[in-house]
């Protein structure tokens, strides 16, 4: 099994929850985009090992955004989503450069699968069971957290927030990608729901030497940094 970093562009919500959900069981990282053009700005901002790419999108079509990333270089595989069934219609996202496709409803399993394939031919990372910062480790089997060579009590959306900081660590998220990531399609939580947790995790984090804290990026969100950045 690699761990792959997938960028998916698709435009229905329930959809999107599904396949992102599918794939960070199986430990893989994924960042959504509900339109084409801004898929399209996060493509090319590099960084990704799969493309999954729905045909029907607002703002840009799917075989538009596969089109341009191929006219500006870009070789990450990338594997087409859509209801059309025509041959023609798969003969032309192949001729513009998709790598796979499937056709809508698919199997999530399935899915996967090809996501791993292609994964591969681009050379994602084996899959960790740990992940670390500073003295923080998190045991991703084991579901356990350490600091300071002590264990950390945290429930399990502590976890789960954690985990998510931590696997972009360095890197701002915003309110909106974090409760999407951590709350998903639960019931809605309270309106600072993600301001309590960061608060609980910061409290324990900061009383352990050498663990990360959470720095607040006033108007945007929270990002997780090696303390001496801090």
């Amino acid at each position: 099994m690699v761990q792959v970093h997938v960028l998916l562009v698709e435009d229905d919500p329930a959809l999107g929850r599904v396949v992102r959900r599918g794939l960070e069981a199986q430990h893989h990282v994924v960042e959504l985009a509900a339109r084409g053009d801004g898929g399209l700005d996060l493509a090319l901002g590099g960084g990704f090992d799969v493309i999954i790419l729905d045909w029907m999108l607002p703002g840009l079509s799917g075989i538009e955004v596969l089109r341009r990333l191929r006219v500006e270089g870009s070789t990450v595989p990338v594997l087409m989503l859509t209801a059309r069934d025509a041959i023609p219609d798969r003969v032309e996202g192949l001729m513009t450069g998709a790598d796979d496709y499937l056709v809508k409803p698919f199997d999530l399993a399935e899915l996967q699968a090809r996501v791993v394939v292609l994964g591969r031919r681009r050379g994602g990372a084996p899959v960790l069971g740990e992940l670390r910062a500073g003295s923080l480790s998190l045991d991703l089997d084991r579901r356990l957290a350490r600091a300071g060579g002590a264990t950390l009590e945290l429930t399990a959306k502590e976890f789960a927030l954690l985990e998510f900081l931590l696997r972009n660590a360095g890197q701002v998220l915003t309110r909106d990608q974090i409760l999407e990531h951590v709350w998903g399609s639960e019931a809605e939580p309270a309106g600072n729901a993600v301001d309590i947790y960061v608060h609980f995790l910061r409290r324990k984090l900061a009383q352990y030497a050498g663990a990360p804290r959470i720095r607040t990026v006033r108007g945007l969100g929270y990002s997780l940094e090696e303390e001496s950045r801090v």
